[in-house]
């Protein structure tokens, strides 16, 4: 091995060390050592992903929106793919209230979490915790707009159907009764037509077949055993490993490697949630 080479080395060794010792500093809460620690590893090893990730997640802790941007663009510069780098970015953005930006990352972070393969599937969950919220905040902002709209516009309508109502009053020949029931009919269709046009706005039960039929929550990332049952990768990986190599349902016998991710159904829940914003609600 030559010099360089050992340098490189023995520098690499030692980034690692920093690293763990930054881990362990953030363990305890000592974000400024923690940041040191990652300081000095980039410092030795400046195109490490982990060590930029590291670090930003230190400025996440600090509140620190603009260093957390800025590392977090450092990792995806170094590795485009980086879960946790596109989830720290994200979190930026919204946190600057650039929200659209914000979503953009944060459902690049998700749709690179999820997968059978994918070491990050524990992210899944935080990843989604952020994104509804995001997704919420903006589907009640939308919602606010177009429920104040659609009322103006009710409002509207109601005034042309009295003014025309009293336009036929006056010159009616005695058909007053009629004229009474037809404005009756008119404001009731009016009513349905306004109602059915709130109707995507107004909360109700999501679907079923949408959620996870152990925690009955919608679905973030859904796999489909042999059984032909679909559950939250999440959820049905723990019970793989902690209760027992069995699905929960039909009892047959499950591995880890039979799941497979129900692309179906992840297209469906996307659909609904882009027609009822409201189901990004989380409590």
């Amino acid at each position: 091995m030559g010099l360089d080479a050992a340098a490189l080395a023995a520098a690499a060794i030692q980034a690692d060390r920093l690293k763990s010792d930054g881990n362990d500093y953030f363990k305890r809460k000592r974000f400024g050592a923690a940041i040191d620690a990652y300081t000095e590893a980039i410092t030795l090893c400046p195109n490490v992903p982990v060590y930029w990730t590291n670090r930003a997640l230190c400025h996440l802790k600090r509140n620190d929106w603009t260093r957390l941007e800025e590392d977090s663009r450092k990792a995806l510069e170094l590795d485009h793919k980086s879960v946790k780098a596109h989830y720290l970015m994200g979190l930026a953005f919204l946190r600057k209230e650039f929200y659209a930006e914000g979503i953009k990352q944060l459902e690049r972070a998700l749709d690179l979490g999820r997968g059978a393969k994918s070491g990050s599937s524990y992210m899944i969950e935080t990843i989604w915790q952020e994104l509804a919220k995001a997704k919420y905040l903006e589907w009640e902002r939308a919602s606010t707009k177009r429920s104040w709209d659609l009322q103006s516009l009710k409002e509207a309508c109601e005034v042309v159907l009295k003014e025309k109502h009293s336009k036929e009053y006056t010159q009616s020949e005695g058909f007053v009764d009629e004229l009474d029931q037809l404005q009756v009919e008119r404001l009731d269709l009016l009513q349905q037509v306004f109602q059915k046009a709130a109707a995507a706005d107004t909360p109700t039960e999501v679907p079923d077949y949408l959620c996870c039929k152990i925690t009955l929550d919608i679905f973030r990332d859904p796999v489909i055993t042999p059984s032909g049952v679909t559950y939250e990768r999440a959820v049905i990986l723990e019970h793989l490993q902690k209760v027992g190599k069995f699905d929960p349902l039909t009892h047959e016998p499950l591995n880890p490697s039979q799941l497979i991710p129900n692309l179906a159904i992840k297209a469906a829940v996307q659909a609904y949630l882009d027609e009822h914003g409201w189901a990004y609600r989380v409590d």
